[in-house]
């Protein structure tokens, strides 16, 4: 799968992809993350990006023609139909359902990263597939929500964690019909007495199986 990624801010991604379970699928090839600077496709000799909203109003909106320049370049590249996704306020709120659905149904897609008030509206009506918010709060920037847009779809690509029951049977995964992962214990058995459900320890994979379901949130 290949996430491209069109932000004026390429370099707030360095250490995201180069660490971790993230940095290892990159370098392993599982999966491709290219960077676009958007700054790059202005036509402005200042390279700028941003100009005053009309009719009047705090702060400033990225303009339409780097923004059409650099989404349709990008999309132009391959002959798919990758989805251009706005990360914006959105009714639309980043699930893990989300995830797994973009995981199977894209080989590509695009992701925009707005800055300052926003984005021209004539770039979200002509060019923006998808708008996407990772919650009820605002941000200054797009650049945190690609990360968290790419690390929780990219864990689902095949060979990224290693195991694929590592992400099917999780919170808010379909296994476990969208409900919170039941607790996890691992060595010592005891510790400052505190103790790990004897159940776990029994070896009865079919008690162990109904104490998971029964402990899901």
């Amino acid at each position: 799968m290949k996430f491209e990624v069109l932000t004026l801010f390429p370099e707030a991604f360095e250490s995201f992809l180069s660490t971790s379970i993230i940095g290892r699928a990159i370098e392993e090839k599982k999966f491709e993350v290219r960077l676009w600077d958007i700054r790059e496709f202005s036509k402005n000799k200042h390279k700028k990006v941003d100009d005053v909203p009309y009719g009047g109003g705090a702060g400033m909106l990225m303009t339409c023609q780097p923004l059409f320049d650099s989404i349709e370049h990008v999309k132009n590249l391959e002959k798919d139909k990758a989805p251009v996704i706005f990360f914006t306020p959105s009714k639309e709120i980043f699930n893990q359902e989300m995830a797994e659905k973009i995981s199977r149904d894209f080989d590509r897609v695009i992701l925009l990263c707005g800055h300052y008030e926003g984005i021209d509206q004539r770039v979200r009506d002509e060019l923006v597939d998808m708008e996407i918010s990772i919650g009820n709060f605002v941000l200054t920037g797009g650049e945190l929500p690609a990360q968290i847009f790419i690390d929780a779809v990219a864990r689902l690509l095949p060979d990224v964690l290693g195991k694929e029951e590592s992400h099917q049977e999780e919170s808010f995964s379909a296994k476990l019909d969208g409900k919170i992962e039941y607790p996890h214990y691992t060595r010592p058995e005891n510790f400052r007495g505190l103790k790990v459900p004897e159940v776990l320890l029994s070896g009865h994979h079919a008690k162990i199986e109904q104490w998971r379901k029964d402990n899901c949130q």
